[in-house]
């Protein structure tokens, strides 16, 4: 009769998921949208107070009867946020998020100061990219010094959410690796990329210890009595949404593949080993496990496709229903997506640019259609770098608010010439979250490995499947090398 909650910290929304593992049976899900601070420097922010106000809201939507079977809470969150505590835990500024691009200049002068993108990749498995956090660090010193000089504890937003939730500091390998400080290889700190962020501080007194993949804290009495929920409620260690949804995929022994399709678009594989490429053509993560999570992001997936229906005043159905008469290609019409700039290929500086237009084409339906062609392509052009490196996969596991749309299911599977499969949890970090907080607590008891336990939960669903149709497969070849064309032409203009 107990029930596991995974909570899954985004940029647009927090989700609460209820999850009865004897029946295997989400019981409840909850949502709560977030507002974002967005400025034209790439700046953009959320208060690290929204997230505990939508966290409330969506527990005070949870039956009191659910919440007094919960024994466990897992919590994921976007990647590379950084927020800044005091000695007493107050929050000093607010958190530039994973998407905010005005750190680029933070960005070279730290791997300046480590001898370049090279000698960076050598000293913790990945250079230091707009959005990941050691430039938000940088910044923080540079733009805010008054909040710097309060410093005492770096936490990342999930991180964050498990203080507020248990009163204590701590980060996991998963999310610590999106730091830009933290070495893949050994699982540890970097303190050679620490003294190039600020060489008259040590700044590893602001880390938190490390916590085992499957360790636990207590919820502090007071949150449980606020929430409604028992005080003998666990909280596992959580990790960084795209961890958290590589455990809700079963993407957790080598030889998966996971694409979230969110406001960012993923791509991820399980490794038993540091994965890093010397070229730097993906992030070398660590898993929110034992094991290493290679990874490729665009910062610019769903909000393509929003944008262009936002644009034409069309509401999702009436976009779907466009598609289909449109066909690949999009009359001609092509859209580079990177209205965030973009870290997937690595253009900070880049904007959106739309090409080919003429007076016959210039339709809503081809502009929709080039805007999730724009989006798939930037993805497929991260896989090949894997493929590049040898990586092999028989099938693409597909997440996030994109996968509910049969066309871009379709669109994936002929992109990529693979087959797609759509887990039944389209939640995939609020179910992996739930997942991590279920292993941790039966860990104790000799329960299931982390592997056999996602094997056993995570169910595919056979209507959401799609196969590669040979005869688009061959025409999106045609247009993804187009899309690669104009990619190389506009590369000098971003990087000016």
């Amino acid at each position: 009769m107990s029930l596991v909650v995974g909570l899954d910290v985004g940029t647009q929304s927090v989700k609460l998921l209820a999850y009865d593992a004897d029946a295997a049976q989400v019981a409840a899900l909850h949502g709560q949208p977030l507002e974002l601070v967005a400025r034209d420097d790439g700046t953009r922010e959320q208060e690290a107070q929204w997230w505990i106000e939508a966290i409330r809201a969506c527990f005070a939507r949870l039956d009191p009867a659910l919440r007094a079977r919960v024994t466990a809470i897992g919590v994921s969150g976007q990647q590379h946020g950084f927020v800044p505590l005091d000695a007493a835990g107050r929050v000093l500024a607010p958190v530039k998020l994973w998407c905010d691009t005005s750190t680029q200049r933070e960005c070279d002068e730290i791997m300046q100061a480590l001898g370049g993108e090279s000698a960076c990749v050598e000293a913790a498995g990945n250079p230091i990219l707009a959005g990941y956090t050691a430039s938000k660090l940088a910044w923080l010193r540079k733009h805010r010094p008054e909040a710097y000089r309060g410093l005492a504890t770096v936490l990342l937003p999930h991180d964050y959410v498990n203080f507020w939730l248990t009163g204590e500091r701590w980060m996991e390998c998963g999310d610590a690796s999106g730091t830009g400080w933290f070495d893949v290889r050994r699982r540890a700190w970097s303190p050679q990329v620490l003294r190039a962020i600020d060489p008259e501080r040590d700044l590893g007194r602001c880390l938190p210890p490390l916590a085992d993949a499957g360790a636990t804290f207590p919820l502090a009495p007071a949150i449980a009595d606020e929430l409604g929920l028992p005080r003998t409620v666990r909280v596992s260690v959580g990790g960084g949404d795209n961890m958290m949804a590589a455990i809700g995929t079963g993407n957790v022994v080598p030889g998966r593949l996971t694409m979230s399709l969110g406001t960012s678009g993923t791509l991820f594989a399980f490794a038993d080993r540091p994965v890093v490429d010397p070229q730097a053509g993906w992030a070398a993560f660590c898993a929110s496990s034992d094991g290493w999570l290679p990874l490729i992001c665009t910062m610019n997936c769903t909000v393509a496709t929003e944008l262009a229906a936002r644009l034409f005043g069309l509401k999702a159905q009436d976009a779907e229903a466009l598609l289909a008469q449109t066909a690949p290609g999009a009359g001609g019409v092509l859209l580079l997506p990177f209205f965030n700039g973009e870290r997937t290929p690595n253009l900070p500086g880049g904007r959106g640019a739309l090409f080919g237009l003429d007076p016959l084409n210039t339709a809503p339906a081809n502009v929709y259609r080039a805007a999730m062609e724009g989006a798939t392509y930037s993805l497929r052009h991260g896989y090949d770098a894997f493929v590049a490196a040898g990586l092999r996969f028989e099938r693409i596991c597909l997440t996030g608010g994109g996968s509910n749309s049969p066309a871009w299911r379709q669109m994936v599977a002929d992109v990529f010439e693979l087959p797609v499969e759509v887990p039944e949890q389209s939640e995939g970090a609020a179910f992996g979250a739930a997942l991590q907080a279920l292993w941790a607590s039966q860990r104790a008891r000799g329960g299931a490995s982390l592997a056999e336990l996602a094997q056993a939960h995570v169910r595919m669903r056979a209507d959401r499947a799609a196969a590669p149709d040979p005869e688009r497969a061959a025409a999106y070849r045609i247009h993804y090398r187009r899309f690669l064309r104009h990619l190389d032409a506009v590369r000098p203009l971003y990087a000016a």
